[in-house]
């Protein structure tokens, strides 16, 4: 089968996606197609209930529709050209009137910061024709930088739903508040959920860039320019770009323990304001409330090289949440914070679940020294929380053929009794691609191969 090149978003789009956090796409395949998968679905629900992470492989017409242009276009948009399709995939069924909650999803075994920059996305798609009255998903738009949910539910008139014709579907940022909405007609309507990875930072534009110049409403949003410039490929910096003025300074961190989204932007126009926004940032890192010490790592993590020593410093502290933020934050700032690649290793031996977690994809964004990561991501392979082990996987995805040294543990890995460790492992050894990964790899697949026609029903 001949692969179409990818349909990239626009400058526009683009745009509305880091604004609005999804955009609400079709793809072209023939009505009978999706009769075909409608079919399969019902059929498959009815006698064998959801199939969950097997779904891709259960239905395997499924595999066409993420070979679509259009989805392979929006997905090299946002998340790059080598991006992941996660493990995790599951297919959603609703008939009820009733609406679902608010929600953001997990990342499935992530107990980590959400991230303004879209590193990781979801699809979600509709085989059959999905009027409002069938019950879409819905979306609250901008809300992928809210971590709380700070809108009221009769606010329903700014909700966007991904309603439309069969082939309709929602890219999503993977932290944006959305929702089931109610299915008024109760007739059953599927909603195949796909969760996707980027493994490289961007070098440049992945879409069809064409224009540098941007609307003046989204070029005055700090977030919004932060997330173009890093999409671009341009260094997270936008220290020194407005003047250190006292008051503003005052001002600016007086707004970071109030409600977001004024505090994020506060804490990305105090990056801007030199070295003495930067101090203000880190004051509220290491001393501020959870929430505020977390808004305070946004902007570190776009404060250029003046943030790398305050931010070193602060992985050393005995506040887990400071050394927690502080990791993310250097991370962010890849290129500016090689020479604390050792201090955050250090952080593997951390008594905290949760900063071994953070320092452990940390260092899969670190990555400029492969030599200085990979003995210590083999070491997270091992780590007595599952969640580290299977965040290690997924860091030596983004290290790539350069964690060639890791095949002999993500061997090991692939006997873990988390699906998730097993399944990032296998990951892994694609995307380091070696002789010996892909010997290891083949042996498991054709060991684990699944047949797409044994059913309860049909056994042989």
């Amino acid at each position: 089968m001949t692969h179409q090149q990818p349909l990239l978003l626009t400058d526009e789009q683009v745009q509305s996606f880091i604004a609005n956090g999804y955009l609400i796409l079709k793809t072209d395949f023939p009505r009978e197609f999706h009769e075909r998968l409608v079919k399969q679905l019902n059929d498959i629900y009815d006698s064998e209930g959801n199939p969950g992470n097997n779904i891709l492989p259960r239905i395997r017409d499924m595999q066409r529709v993420f070979e679509n242009p259009v989805i392979t276009g929006a997905l090299t948009s946002v998340l790059g050209p080598n991006y992941l399709l996660h493990t995790h995939r599951h297919g959603h069924y609703n008939s009820i009137p009733k609406p679902g909650a608010w929600h953001k999803d997990s990342y499935w075994g992530y107990d980590r910061l959400r991230n303004h920059h879209p590193w990781w996305a979801m699809i979600m798609y509709f085989p059959q024709d999905t009027p409002v009255e069938l019950g879409p998903t819905g979306v609250m738009p901008g809300t992928q930088y809210q971590d709380l949910r700070n809108f009221a539910s009769d606010e329903m008139a700014e909700e966007a739903t991904a309603s439309g014709e069969a082939g309709t579907f929602a890219l999503i940022h993977y932290d944006i508040w959305h929702r089931s909405t109610p299915n008024l007609l109760g007739n059953p309507r599927f909603m195949l959920k796909f969760e996707f990875m980027r493994t490289q930072a961007p070098a440049g534009p992945s879409w069809d860039h064409k224009k540098e110049e941007l609307p003046a409403e989204f070029a005055a949003n700090p977030i919004y320019n932060d997330v173009w410039n890093w999409m671009s490929g341009r260094s997270a910096s936008l220290a020194g770009t407005k003047p250190e003025e006292a008051a503003a300074i005052a001002e600016l961190s007086q707004l970071l323990s109030g409600q977001e989204p004024s505090a994020q932007i506060a804490a990305y126009e105090l990056a801007s304001r030199g070295q003495a926004g930067i101090e203000a940032l880190l004051e509220a890192l290491r001393n501020g409330s959870e929430s505020v010490s977390r808004i305070a790592s946004y902007g570190l993590s776009v404060a250029g090289a003046q943030a790398i020593e305050g931010l070193t410093k602060a992985l050393e502290l005995e506040s887990e949440t400071a050394a927690n933020h502080a990791a993310f934050a250097l991370s962010e700032l890849r290129g500016f914070s090689d020479n604390a690649v050792p201090k955050v290793t250090a952080l593997l031996a951390h008594p905290s679940a949760a900063v071994r977690r953070t320092a452990t994809e940390a260092l899969g964004i670190m990555s400029t020294d492969p030599a200085a990561v990979v003995p210590a991501l083999i070491q997270a392979l091992r780590d007595e929380d599952t969640q580290v082990r299977f965040t290690a996987g997924l860091s030596l995805v983004r290290i790539g053929p350069a964690a060639a040294a890791a095949v002999p543990a993500l061997a090991q890995a692939l006997g873990d009794g988390n699906r998730y460790v097993r399944g990032h492992a296998l990951e892994a050894l694609r995307y380091i691609g070696t002789k010996e990964a892909n010997e290891v790899l083949l042996h498991e697949l054709f060991n684990a191969r699944w047949c797409s026609d044994t059913t309860p029903a049909s056994t042989f």
